[in-house]
């Protein structure tokens, strides 16, 4: 209209109408571009709680979110190739830093594909706040496109997940989902439609900092002296202890010497008690070797520390077994107890220290800390000759990341074969830091981790560890690597197959089935996407390659082609279990893959020396 106005404007009075007319198109476009929005809210509150950076993709119903991030300009963006990676990356940075990270994605498959990662930070306790964008709120029920009920879907890997409905809730609704995130170290998401986002906000809601202290549980002093009295009355104690004894480990290990009991620990663990612990015996469980379970099976008693079994078969049966955590309703989910106690283990380790008598009898830990320096000196001359061999052993290339890698660096581990490797072969320093998906076991989480990791953590070393399996699920994002120039060291463990899988069945008596894997060369596809791409494929060139990569000083890829027919051993195998694998190697004679069964049993000679 304004424009026709001014086609005739030689008619009396209509060009000053257009004019007052352009006025008020004026103001109404300006009134618009300066209007404070309920996205506008949104990015003040989270910029308030010591937001950084939000990992997710752009578009549709999240446009006003990040619209105002980008007239904002305090928050960064990480733009992921696959939203799933935005959750990866968020749970990596707040189990590293122990602050709040955010993920978004944009309504229907957007907000779907953080479901997986989220799922991860949930059971791994990681302070994540999800903003899941929806459809406009007018057409919610009505089958339009994209809809969904993220509300609903989310609230099982959550402790928060709520729909703001009109704008005057947004700042109650995203503040309650922080602290929910903050408080009890999960997953708090809010819904959030486009429509809503982009609407008006109402000045006078209050926007503030977070609050939250941490609040120590502390056991009742009836369950701690009749703790103390299981202790005098027991001779063979072994510790068990997880990731709930952060920040309390020289407490549980004076306690230990105390009472002459060895520690083992889970792969949680393993950060806090595998470095200067003369106690430490190494894991159990799938993870770990033969000295850990055989000490907790020989035991009289069991104390669990901030962790519970993670694996049911590797329970023992006999000994008396305790578990302490400040989260009562864990208490006892994995195992029988004989006592149970609700409280932190820093509080609950102090106040036992000044209740229990030293014990003189070492036997059991001093036969347990024998066992276990010889597993160490066995997994040492477990790599004897590998460098004259090829493929390159697996348990060999991680020996030598362990080697060269810096001493306060970063790992980042798939779920498989590179667990096993790292859980035995990486070891634990004061300055290092290792992240897995611990408890929800997803596969593709190592490079999506690492790139939180390193945002993070700029100056350190970060060094994903991933399976071809994995590393090809959620490929894409190698571009994110290389987008933001995050100097990412990143291994795979390239053996054409799914070998965790691969193990499963063969010791359940099964033929390995539809476990191979056609892959590019990684290396190759590294330096397309602008990564530095490094091959190694021989046992000799090993601790060169590896070196010369990790002294690289941008991202970087090592495709390392490992032994596919490197078997990954638990500590202790069953009589039915070896039964079982003998006859899946029975099976493959039989139909003719003598020349597979030949390269495992080979290849893995020496799991079998007397």
């Amino acid at each position: 209209m304004f424009f026709n106005a001014f086609r005739i404007r030689g008619k009396t009075g209509l060009f000053d109408a257009a004019c007052h007319e352009s006025i008020d198109f004026l103001s109404y476009a300006l009134g618009l571009i300066c209007m404070y929005r309920v996205a506008d809210q949104i990015v003040e509150i989270l910029e308030r709680a010591g937001v950084k950076r939000i990992y997710g993709i752009v578009g549709d119903s999240l446009n006003p979110i990040t619209d105002a991030l980008r007239k904002k300009k305090t928050i960064e963006w990480i733009h992921v190739r696959h939203e799933e990676a935005a959750a990866f990356a968020a749970s990596a940075e707040a189990q590293l830093s122990g602050n709040l990270a955010v993920c978004c994605g944009s309504s229907g498959p957007g907000n779907l594909h953080l479901i997986n990662g989220l799922f991860d930070a949930h059971r791994s306790h990681a302070p994540v706040l999800a903003i899941a964008s929806d459809i406009p709120q007018s057409q919610i029920g009505l089958e339009y496109f994209q809809a969904t009920h993220p509300e609903q879907l989310f609230r099982e890997c959550s402790s928060y997940a709520e729909l703001i409905s009109e704008g005057s809730q947004a700042p109650r609704i995203l503040m309650s989902a922080i602290q929910h995130a903050w408080a009890r170290r999960d997953v708090g998401v809010v819904v959030l439609p486009g429509d809503i986002a982009d609407a008006p906000a109402e000045m006078e809601d209050l926007v503030h900092l977070p609050s939250y202290t941490r609040e120590h549980v502390v056991p009742e002093h009836e369950s701690l002296s009749l703790l103390a009295r299981m202790f005098d009355e027991h001779r063979r104690i072994t510790f068990f202890c997880g990731a709930g004894c952060a920040g309390a480990q020289d407490k549980v290990v004076r306690l230990a010497h105390r009472l002459k009991a060895p520690i083992a620990y889970t792969w949680r663990g393993k950060d806090y008690f595998e470095h200067d612990n003369p106690l430490g015996i190494g894991m159990t469980g799938l993870l770990g070797w033969g000295d850990a379970y055989k000490a907790m099976h020989e035991s009289d008693m069991i104390v669990l520390w901030g962790t519970d079994f993670p694996y049911f078969n590797f329970i023992p049966t006999k000994p008396k077994i305790v578990q302490i955590d400040r989260r009562g309703e864990v208490l006892g989910r994995r195992s029988r107890l004989d006592l149970g106690i609700c409280g932190d283990v820093s509080v609950t380790a102090e106040a036992l220290l000044n209740m229990v008598q030293e014990k003189t009898d070492s036997e059991h830990l001093e036969a347990s800390l024998k066992r276990h320096a010889k597993d160490v000196k066995d997994m040492n001359a477990y790599m004897e000759g590998n460098d004259k061999e090829s493929p390159i052993r697996p348990e060999q290339l991680t020996t030598a990341l362990n080697k060269y890698a810096a001493s306060d660096a970063v790992f980042t581990v798939d779920t498989g074969t590179p667990c096993i490797w790292s859980a035995r072969f990486l070891c634990a320093t004061m300055g290092r830091s290792m992240i897995a998906s611990f408890n929800h076991g997803s596969m593709a989480n190592a490079m999506p981790m690492a790139m939180g990791a390193q945002k993070e953590y700029p100056d350190r070393q970060v060094i994903a560890l991933c399976g071809d399996g994995g590393l090809s699920m959620l490929l894409g994002d190698l571009i994110t690597i290389a987008q933001y120039k995050l100097p990412v060291k990143i291994v795979v463990y390239n053996n054409g197959c799914l070998d965790f899988i691969q193990l499963e069945m063969q010791a359940a008596g099964l033929i390995p089935w539809q476990i191979d894997l056609h892959n590019p060369s990684f290396s190759a596809v590294a330096d397309a996407v602008g990564i530095k791409g490094f091959l190694l494929d021989k046992s000799s060139q090993v601790d060169q390659m590896v070196q010369t990569f990790l002294n690289y000083p941008g991202p970087a890829l090592l495709d390392a082609h490992v032994d596919r027919d490197a078997l990954a051993l638990p500590p202790y195998i069953s009589v039915g279990q070896a039964a079982d694998f003998s006859l899946s190697m029975m099976k493959q004679t039989f139909t003719g893959e003598i020349k597979q069964v030949w390269n495992t049993l080979a290849g893995n000679r020496k799991l079998f020396k007397p």
